[in-house]
């Protein structure tokens, strides 16, 4: 299975990539944002680094393993989103659903780039792309357990994308694989904003895995973005119920 096999490491100016760890390498003492993190499914697929290169801003590298790009198809739920302060503030609560990819900066550190996040919320639409550039976009989204199966649903209200999928939780994975790791410990977000590459930096416990299967997924997310269809044929599949101390800090300038 993928993981067993070996992470590349990727040359960059003479050094190596280090491996993404599963714990956060920054404390984000002084957040601008807590929240948490619920209901999480994230479906990942590889695809040639190639193609997502040619959509990457300046300054980032695809991030390979076994010398393939990943995409991921990630929904969940916002809970209890807001500014540190009394928790009464944090009151505000949505479905997400982020389509991402996975890089390095500049400085060789390991990250996420956006293509594209799609959320309910239009107050945390707004801001995040104020102030981050990062491309949320409004839409009608949905979250549903019923049976054993979570369900979730989503369309842009520009209606230029959409999605619907279905996942059966399997057990907790006890030991997570070097991959899980890799696809899932990632512990800053990219963005390219007013002529700059920002970094957001951001810390959670690590993620409680499970396995999981795909019942159900029909999604034009994808190709709305200039990007391959999803495939399950062989794709790794986690759940997660969550975590529940979500810390995101300021963004700033890429080193």
């Amino acid at each position: 299975m993928r993981g067993d096999v070996g992470y590349c490491m990727i040359d960059f100016e003479g050094g190596g990539f280090e491996m993404p760890g599963a714990v956060s390498d920054e404390a984000v003492r002084v957040p601008i944002l807590l929240s948490k993190w619920l209901t999480v499914t994230f479906v990942h697929w590889p695809v040639a680094p190639e193609v997502v290169q040619a959509l990457l801003p300046a300054g980032l590298v695809v991030d390979r393993w076994d010398d393939e790009a990943w995409l991921t198809l990630a929904p969940f739920r916002m809970v209890d989103v807001g500014p540190p302060g009394p928790a009464a503030l944090r009151r505000l609560t949505f479905a997400e659903t982020n389509f991402r990819t996975y890089v390095r900066a500049p400085d060789g550190r390991a990250g996420i780039y956006f293509f594209a996040i799609e959320a309910v919320s239009a107050l945390m639409t707004i801001s995040a792309r104020v102030a981050a550039g990062i491309p949320y976009r409004l839409g009608n989204l949905s979250v549903v357990s019923d049976a054993g199966v979570v369900s979730y649903g989503g369309a842009r209200r520009d209606a230029s994308g959409a999605y619907r999928l279905d996942v059966r939780p399997g057990p907790p994975i006890v030991e997570p694989t070097p991959l899980d790791v890799w696809l899932t410990a990632r512990w800053r977000a990219y963005s390219w904003h007013l002529g700059r590459l920002l970094e957001t930096p951001v810390w959670h416990e690590p993620w409680p895995l499970s396995s999981a299967t795909v019942e159900g997924l029909r999604e034009t997310l994808s190709t709305s973005l200039g990007l391959p269809a999803t495939r399950t044929t062989d794709a790794v599949v986690h759940f997660s119920d969550g975590v529940r101390d979500v810390r995101i800090g300021a963004s700033r300038r890429a080193r």
